[in-house]
Order: C-alpha cells, then structure tokens, then sequence
C-alpha cells in the first residue's frame, strides 16, 4: 500500500512516517510539507530517523495525492485545502489534524461525499473506547449529573480545548440527546452565578511535555464518577493511523471516524 504524508517533517508527520515503514506491506512514497520550508527536497526517510527511504519532500499537493491513502497531521485550514484536492482526486484521506471548527467540519463532510475520509480528534485505541463509555454512560445519567472535562496538555499545544476534549463533550452531548453547542461551556471567568443544570463545561490547563491528558466527571449528589484516558507517548495515534490507513483504502466515498475503524458500536 502506498502512503503519502502530509506534514510529514514535523513531530507527528516523522511518527507516521516511522509507523508506516514500519508496518508490513506499506510503504511512504509520499511526502509533503508546506511551501517555503527548510526541508523540501530532503529524504522523509532520514528525517524521521529510518533511514533513506529516496522519496524527497515536497510541496505540491497533488503528487502527494498520487497514492493509495494519505495521513494528514496538519493544521485545520491545510487540512481543509488537502482533503479538497483529495476529493477532486478520489484518494482516500486519514486526518489526525486537531483544532477544526463546527463549520470546518462541515466542509469536511462535503469532501466526504467523494471520497473516503477518516477524521478523528484523537486516534488512539483508547481514547476511542473512552468516547464510547461516555456516550453510554451519558444515556444512562440524567441531567442531576453534572458533567465537566478537564483536559492537559504540553505548553506549545496552540489549540483549546483540545480536540479530543469537544469530542468527548460531543459525545456526553450525544449520549442525552442534546445538541453540543446549546449545552457546551468552553470556559469560566468571574462572576459566573449558579451552574445551570445540563452544562457540560471545559477545563483547560497547558504545562511541561504532558502528551494528553482526558477526564470526564460526572459529579451528582453524594458520588462522583470519573473516566479518563492518559497519553504517555505519541506513537499511539501513528500506530491508529496507520490503522485506519489500512481500513478506509478502498471504502466508498463518506466521513468516518476511528469507532467505524474499531468497530466500536
């Protein structure tokens, strides 16, 4: 199976790069990074640490799309502009890039309809499962349960709250049937008054190298329920998008997500 690699030479981009030479029967044979960077027309092999691999960085777009799937760990409105191009082309896209707005997710599905497209705020195993257990366990509380999620990440993270912490509110959101953003609380500032019921409110904190930290609380009267998932390195999401790679070559054209890829119901 043949690979491209958008972002390729940062910190992510050379993970998947690794991950995917790594992995039996796929190989890089494309890579990309923005205009103007110090490392186009350098080997993606050597930059990630594996070796020459003779396949050169670069910056355009569409040569990168000449494969079999492309991963893409970006930033929102470079994702946007590559899986619009993948759309016209028909490639297969995987997209761990963070930070999208609703309405950028929107575009996103548009593109989907021509082709097959994995978008996930968090591609590892667990992190799924958790969206999973907070969709249920949601459904199962009623709106006495307040629910909040506090999310840490390392201090050059440029993006708050993270995006696997709206798609955990998103799935809380979901699990009682009420639309994410008429019940979603960002942030708190002041004199805030009483929290009303039915909130489910964010907590942010940035500091050291934390990779990603997750936690969901529902706090009710006299007991409290917490969920929450710790990173402890960033080779869990190459490692599922490597697996989604493998999953969506080949489907038909529409948005799916990493529980689609897991089978996760």
């Amino acid at each position: 199976m043949a690979v491209g690699v958008f972002g390729s030479t940062g910190r992510m981009g050379r993970m998947v790069t690794r991950a995917v030479t790594e992995a039996d029967g796929m190989t890089v044979n494309k890579a990309a990074d923005r205009a103007g960077s110090a490392h186009l027309g350098a080997d993606i092999g050597d930059l990630a640490g594996v070796g020459s691999l003779g396949v050169s960085v670069t910056d355009d777009v569409d040569a990168v799309l000449g494969v079999d799937v492309a991963i893409d760990f970006t930033l929102p409105e470079a994702t946007l502009a590559h899986a619009a191009r993948a759309a016209a082309s028909g490639t297969p896209l995987v997209i761990g890039t963070t930070g999208l707005t609703n309405a950028q997710e929107a575009t996103l599905a548009e593109h989907a309809k021509t082709t097959a497209i994995v978008y996930a705020p968090n591609m590892s195993l667990g992190v799924n499962l958790l969206l999973a257990v907070v969709e249920q366990v949601s459904a199962a509380l009623d709106e006495a349960w307040d629910i909040e999620i506090v999310e840490m990440h390392h201090n050059r993270k440029v993006d708050a709250p993270s995006g696997t912490a709206l798609g955990l509110g998103r799935a809380a959101a979901k699990g009682r049937g009420r639309a994410f953003d008429d019940v979603a609380v960002l942030s708190r500032e002041g004199m805030t008054g009483p929290r009303e019921q039915g909130q489910i409110g964010f907590a942010t904190l940035r500091g050291g190298d934390v990779i990603g930290d997750h936690t969901v609380i529902f706090a009710g009267a006299g007991e409290r329920v917490e969920i929450g998932h710790k990173a402890s390195g960033r080779d869990v999401f190459a490692a599922g998008a490597v697996r989604a790679a493998r999953w969506v070559a080949g489907r038909t054209p529409g948005l799916y997500t990493m529980r689609d890829v897991l089978g996760i119901t």
